[in-house]
């Protein structure tokens, strides 16, 4: 059975991505590990993929999209990451992949995925709701229950999809839907890819729910998902073995919500300050500070917030440029055009 995993991410990721990489390889050294790669090298970086431990990588604008250039202009770093996911999730899939899982690149394995391949034998595909209980306390509810209200009810960080006729149907929406609509807009009912699959469970009734506390740890379930280390090493989470761990934003808020649920134990801190050392020993050299290839126009001007929803709102009323990066008056005057 061929097993395959994939992460898409920026170079400014690589060091997150080199660490999922390097723990995929020790507890799951026979599945096949993609990098869709949602950028292009600056002057002088080079990026030999013979040199990480993946087997394949696929530039985003290898997957086929229609008007590449011109559909990414629209969107900021976070959301063509995200966007891209369902276009190279249907790819695998339709290339013969029997089991499929996508992994964010700011996650790493503490243990093997043993449960997958049971639960994907009586569902065409797995998610991780955000919580599995309900939380105790109003600053709990407030920070978790509530945030899944706004930002969905299951992590899109990792997705398992068996190769049936519904997984494969369940992939080829996931990528029509963020081929549209894949924007962090959380006021008009949208962020990124994760608030379309509430729809889920209801429009693929054969898609099932991890229930094993183990998978996708993060700061928004740590209230009831308490990490412990013991004397051997075993790291478990709520008292099930940790599968992995996904370090949102661990540096900054992510670190402050892990220390308000850590209930006073140290053991969530070594996690942390063992993934910073892993991130130290997998830092991108030779690369900008705040790299993207798509963060300026071809003549180094920097592209606003402004800009992308401009050319946004142009290709809503069916305008479009075939390379908005090359022009930042260009963008103005579609924009203008689609407002008369």
């Amino acid at each position: 059975m061929r097993h395959a995993v994939f992460t898409s991410a920026s170079f400014a990721y690589l060091d997150r991505a080199r660490v999922l990489f390097q723990t995929l390889r020790e507890f799951h050294s026979d599945w096949e590990i993609w990098l869709c790669l949602v950028d292009d090298e600056p002057e002088g970086f080079k990026f030999d993929p013979s040199e990480e431990q993946i087997d394949y990588v696929v530039r985003a604008s290898e997957l086929g999209i229609e008007n590449y250039r011109s559909w990414a202009f629209q969107h900021d770093v976070v959301e063509l990451c995200t966007a891209v996911k369902g276009a190279m999730a249907s790819r695998l899939l339709d290339d013969g992949v029997d089991r499929l899982v996508y992994l964010d690149p700011d996650i790493a394995l503490f243990s093997p995925l043993s449960e997958l391949d049971s639960l994907l034998e009586q569902h065409s595909a797995v998610l991780t709701p955000h919580q599995l209980h309900p939380d105790r306390s109003r600053e709990t509810i407030l920070d978790n229950e509530i945030g899944s209200l706004k930002f969905g009810i299951y992590n899109l960080g990792f997705l398992a999809i068996s190769n049936g006729k519904e997984g494969r149907a369940l992939a080829h929406w996931w990528r029509d839907r963020l081929l549209s609509f894949c924007f962090d807009d959380v006021p008009n009912g949208l962020f990124t890819d994760q608030k379309w699959f509430n729809h889920v469970p209801v429009f693929f009734p054969s898609v099932g729910t991890i229930r094993h506390p183990g998978y996708n740890v993060a700061s928004w379930n740590l209230s009831r998902r308490a990490i412990a280390i013991d004397r051997q090493g075993g790291i478990t989470a709520g008292g099930s073995p940790l599968r992995f761990f996904h370090f949102t934003k661990a540096s900054s808020v992510g670190e402050q919500m892990l220390e308000r649920y850590s209930n006073g134990r140290l053991d969530i801190f070594e996690l942390l300050e063992w993934y910073r050392r892993q991130l130290r020993k997998h830092a991108v050299e030779g690369l900008p500070k705040k790299w993207w290839s798509m963060n300026s126009y071809d003549d180094g001007r920097p592209i606003s917030q402004a800009d992308r929803f401009a050319h946004r709102q142009a290709l809503l009323e069916g305008l479009s440029l075939a390379d908005p990066f090359a022009s930042p008056r260009a963008v103005t005057e579609l924009y203008a055009r689609s407002r008369t």
